[in-house]
């Protein structure tokens, strides 16, 4: 069996980093084009449309940087947890933007910081399944330090589009990925599968009665439930 891959701390911060660069930079781009045009008095007829770009393209920038922080970046002081309240605002400011619904069931607590990383980069991933639209949940369940996190979602039927489990996540998830090496395209799958060995999550991935599926549960349960499994059999 291949062995997982193991990052050095400097290309995972410049993978992370362009991954975040290629997000932005259409919506930013997009802003500095309808300025162009808001600034050219001989496209006056175009104001109009460029207004409403200006403003698309600065929401998209806005939901794509607040998920950014809170998915990628640090907080201010080590070892600070996270509030679900502020994941269910980040996570619903980037479904304005997705084409997918989400309904959010999470209970009002903390998190520690890496357990709310791994929560919303999964909750991307999720988000990924449907890239024509239809319904993500996102649930959180189980008492404190054992909670369990679960994402299913079911594209649109009218959108003629099956749901998937996003190219190369798997293998990403599992840090041993099928190309066998990581770059900035499968950066953040391979980041979510980093983020649940650092909080000692097992995650499974998978698509059953075309219905997408993808879990977070401590290893101890998760090694339980294998345990009693073996014995039933």
């Amino acid at each position: 069996m291949a062995d997982i891959i193991e990052l050095k701390a400097t290309d995972l911060a410049a993978m992370l980093c362009s991954r975040v660069c290629h997000d932005l930079i259409n919506p930013i781009g997009a802003i500095g084009n309808g300025l162009e045009v808001l600034s050219d008095p001989g496209q006056g007829e175009m104001a109009e449309g460029a207004r409403d770009l200006i403003a698309s393209a600065a929401k998209q920038s806005r939901a794509k940087l607040e998920f950014a922080r809170l998915a990628y970046g640090a907080s201010s002081t080590a070892g600070t947890d996270i509030d679900t309240r502020e994941c269910e605002r980040v996570a619903r400011i980037l479904f304005e933007i997705e084409k997918a619904d989400l309904e959010w069931d999470a209970p009002l607590i903390l998190l520690p910081k890496h357990k709310a990383k791994l929560f919303m980069n999964m909750l991307l991933i999720a988000a990924g399944s449907v890239p024509r639209g239809g319904q993500v949940k996102a649930s959180i369940s189980g008492p404190a330090g054992e909670e369990k996190f679960e994402f299913t979602s079911k594209s649109d039927p009218d959108k003629r589009q099956k749901t998937l489990v996003p190219s190369g996540s798997a293998g990403l998830l599992s840090g041993i990925p099928e190309e066998g090496y990581v770059d900035a395209r499968g950066i953040q799958p391979f980041y979510t599968g980093l983020l649940a060995r650092m909080t000692d999550m097992d995650i499974n991935i998978g698509i059953e009665n075309d219905v997408f599926f993808f879990t977070a549960v401590p290893k101890a349960k998760s090694d339980e439930v294998k345990v009693e499994a073996d014995a039933a059999q």
